[in-house]
């Protein structure tokens, strides 16, 4: 082919070429006779883009009236926690032209009847005064079946734990629903703040002042005006359980541990809770006295005193709350002051050449502390000028002491294997007897009502008497206990004396809960495969909701027992 010939190819190409045009990179365009059919195509896709567009719009519109109708149903059975305002909608309704207009009162506030912050918005606030702040919520529908329907609480086995009688069978359907709610409250404590009185009654007590003027951190929970100051208020916390406590097996959880903030670099030698139920102490060989404020989540470290020259055997809180006794291997104690936070030292006691001091007790009234003394000697100091006011003799060594009606009597055993019965107003021994079964007394302890005591000794034995009849020269115990095999350190009856705690510290788990009307030891605790690294020392609550146990591993145990509501 020639030259001639293969450029005139190339220029028809060309040609053809410049018919076609690309408009902005998308849109191809053809001239002449295919723009027509071009333009038919467009029309056609905008087309088919409208109609899906359309059917879009048409379901979205679908998906959202189904919502709302599904929010207006949730809201009608359940009722709605808030309902947020849209800004400028509210305006437009009024014809402000879609401008915001400015309000004299908030719009909301905050209510801190909880740790966690919640937001209620006016307009609920004053749906909720129309209806009656006061006024019993009624339940939307009754089940009248439920009186009709019997429920055995036995046959199951996870259900036995409703009764509230040892020989209970049947309960009605009612009752049955009630007793579950009331099982859970008591497994799922602090939702007290959903209850609509005590939130209604905190309404209009806001107080947007964040600090404290007392400088203490209290924890959430304690945070409302139904609770005082910790370290102000001398207030007694005493609740009485109404159900009896059934033996077999004990309900209770363990809690972060009490000291979990500062765990002591020693043993525990004392663990203790204030009246008001909030407060713990804790000291041991390290020295150094601390409280922390139990909540059972974090409990918070308040304060922590360091005494240079005592290692702690011993610290206990007077009965009135306002002073603490700390005592060591030493001639001398130590007194904390709680309100003035001020340390005392007293001693060496005038007359006396005792080198120790490590074990005490304070009477019920605050009036008297009763020491431990050389060759059998009890030492009564007096709690208001901290001077010996007087001593008791014993014939053998003294080992243990407990305060009887109402701080008007002391018993006391020790190396003869006997017990005592000491008159405090006239200084006289009114009664001495056998410790059946005990050569070396070691522990003692009485209920807060004096009825029953109990006696341990070093073998391990713990006998359990009542008081009338112990006085009345009947020396035998209401039961014998033997599931210790060491000597019996500390023991301690619940507020109610339906607990008693009985620990030895050469065992690593030696520690067992007795149940008082049947005398039988719980079986679930100590928890299996769990060890308490030796016990040294142990407290219950005020309420009797909380337990705790100091161990040899610087730790301060602590145990919800769900029997119990409050602390």
């Amino acid at each position: 082919m020639s030259l001639i010939s293969q450029n005139a190819a190339l220029k028809q190409r060309k040609e053809k070429k410049v018919d076609i045009e690309v408009a902005d990179g998308s849109l191809i365009a053809h001239a002449d006779g295919e723009a027509e059919l071009d333009n038919e195509l467009k029309l056609i896709i905008s087309n088919k883009k409208r109609s899906r567009h359309s059917n879009d719009s048409s379901k979205q519109k679908a998906k959202k009236a189904a919502q709302e109708e599904m929010k207006n149903l949730e809201d009608s059975l359940f009722g709605t926690l808030y309902a947020p305002l849209e800004f400028g909608k509210e305006a437009d309704a009024n014809g402000g032209g879609g401008k915001l207009v400015a309000q004299d009162h908030p719009l909301f506030f905050m209510d801190k009847s909880t740790g966690n912050e919640m937001v209620v918005y006016e307009e609920n606030l004053q749906a909720m005064g129309e209806k009656g702040l006061n006024e019993e919520m009624k339940p939307a529908w009754v089940d009248e079946e439920e009186e009709k329907t019997k429920v055995n609480i036995v046959r199951v086995n996870r259900l036995r734990k409703l009764r509230k009688e040892v020989d209970e069978n049947l309960i009605s359907g009612a009752d049955y629903v009630a007793r579950l709610r009331a099982q859970h409250a008591k497994l799922n404590p602090g939702t007290g703040w959903a209850s609509m009185d005590r939130k209604h009654a905190r309404c209009g007590d806001f107080d947007d002042s964040s600090d404290d003027e007392s400088g203490v951190s209290i924890a959430h929970g304690y945070e409302n005006a139904e609770s005082n100051d910790i370290l102000r208020s001398n207030d007694e916390l005493v609740i009485k359980s109404t159900t009896k406590l059934l033996p077999g097996l004990l309900e209770y959880s363990r809690l972060v541990d009490a000291n979990a903030e500062e765990p002591s670099s020693g043993p525990i030698n004392s663990v203790q809770f204030h009246r008001n139920g909030q407060l713990l102490l804790t000291a041991g060989l390290d020295r150094r006295l601390r409280f922390f404020q139990v909540d059972g989540k974090r409990n918070p470290k308040i304060q922590s005193i360091f005494i240079e020259d005592c290692p702690i055997h011993k610290a206990s809180f007077l009965p009135d709350g306002s002073e603490v006794i700390l005592a060591g291997r030493r001639k001398f104690f130590y007194s904390f002051d709680l309100v003035k936070a001020a340390v005392s030292k007293i001693g060496p006691l005038t007359g006396r050449e005792e080198k120790s001091l490590e074990a005490f007790e304070v009477s019920p009234d605050s009036k008297i502390i009763a020491f431990i003394g050389n060759e059998g000697y009890i030492l009564l100091i007096s709690s208001r000028t901290k001077e010996l006011i007087g001593t008791l003799k014993m014939n053998g060594s003294a080992r243990s002491l407990a305060f009887v009606d109402g701080g008007q009597q002391l018993i006391s055993s020790g190396g003869d294997g006997h017990v005592y019965h000491w008159d405090l107003r006239t200084r006289r021994c009114i009664h001495k007897g056998v410790d059946e079964g005990s050569i070396t007394g070691s522990a003692l302890c009485a209920s807060q009502d004096s009825s029953i005591f109990a006696a341990g000794s070093s073998s391990g034995v713990v006998n359990v008497y009542k008081s009338e009849e112990f006085l009345g020269g009947k020396q035998k115990p209401l039961k014998t206990i033997e599931n210790l095999t060491t000597m019996v350190d500390q023991m301690k009856f619940n507020p109610d004396a339906q607990i008693l705690a009985i620990s030895s510290r050469m065992k690593k788990n030696g520690l067992k809960l007795v149940h008082i009307p049947s005398f039988n030891v719980f079986s679930n605790y100590p928890p299996p495969r769990f060890s308490l690294q030796y016990p040294r020392c142990l407290d219950f609550s005020p309420g009797g909701g909380f337990m705790t146990v100091g161990n040899a591993g610087g730790k301060v145990l602590l145990y919800k027992l769900h029997h119990y509501q409050n602390a």
